[in-house]
């Protein structure tokens, strides 16, 4: 018998770590910060670090423009259809489903009529969520028909983008939106009736060459990137380093691109100054 008995040598316990919830913590798309997600909703989606602009959802866009339970919105059973017969690496048609089992819509422009500390307004919002934004047919459609409507009652029109450009898996047809919306609201300079763009995060592509720049008045979020093609794309082509906050809202203010830049828990006070002024 061995002289020396094996006892049960006890297992040092693994440290406790501390339980942090997933998505607690987000990136700051601008500074680069990380920054605590509950400081950022409490702040109307925006950093408190550098002031950047999150992007946000097209209810919480409603809900901050317009008074409470007076959007009612039209035509939301417009959908895309596939013209073209397009595929890449999946059909359009799979795409479209996707995109609409994701957002619960059927495209990515919501339009309706509401009102604005009293005044009816007609609102057209860009959901980036659906396909980055893209502008299609139904897009065009759409915003043709708050036009319309907003003629018909004598109201402002007040359009809201985020968008990456024309919607590729429709071609000409995307292409022809940028005419068609921009002959529509023509019409509003014709009657005497108010246009107000305000440009969020991010606007490029066809929608910054057509319709979002005509507005009477031209509203940028904070450090919102604008612009048609995208900064490396414009350097490989002027084989020249861009300046520093190139596309930025900032920037563009500047340059006079744009009229105005408003913090987002001004806006509302502000499209309703505006409409009054009108």
């Amino acid at each position: 018998m061995a002289w020396f008995k094996k006892g049960k040598t006890e297992e040092a316990e693994p440290p406790k770590r501390s339980k942090v919830a997933e998505g607690m913590w987000l990136k700051c798309n601008h500074c680069r910060e990380i920054v605590y997600r509950k400081e950022v909703d409490r702040n109307n989606k925006v950093c408190p670090k550098c002031d950047y602009h999150f992007p946000i959802s097209v209810i919480e866009r409603i809900n901050l423009l317009v008074d409470l339970g007076t959007f009612k919105e039209w035509d939301p059973e417009l959908e895309p259809q596939d013209p073209l017969q397009f595929q890449d690496t999946r059909t359009y048609k799979d795409r479209i489903k996707a995109q609409q089992e994701k957002t619960g819509r059927k495209d990515a422009m919501v339009i309706g009529q509401g009102a604005i500390n009293g005044r009816k307004v007609a609102l057209c919002v860009f959901d980036f969520g659906f396909m980055g934004g893209s502008m299609g047919s139904v897009v065009g459609e759409k915003i043709c028909r708050a036009v319309d409507r907003a003629l018909e009652g004598r109201m402002p029109l007040i359009l809201v983008t985020a968008s990456g450009g024309a919607r590729m898996q429709e071609g000409i047809l995307s292409l022809m939106q940028m005419a068609k919306t921009s002959a529509a609201v023509a019409k509003l300079g014709e009657a005497k009736l108010p246009f107000i763009s305000i440009l969020a995060d991010p606007t490029f592509g066809g929608v910054t060459a057509s319709i979002a720049m005509l507005g009477d008045v031209i509203i940028a979020e904070p450090k919102a990137l604008i612009g048609f093609a995208g900064p490396r794309v414009i350097e490989q082509t002027i084989k020249q380093q861009l300046p520093d906050q190139f596309q930025r809202a900032e920037f563009l203010l500047d340059h006079g691109m744009i009229d105005m830049i408003v913090e987002r828990k001004q806006l509302k006070e502000a499209v309703s100054t505006l409409v009054g002024h009108f």
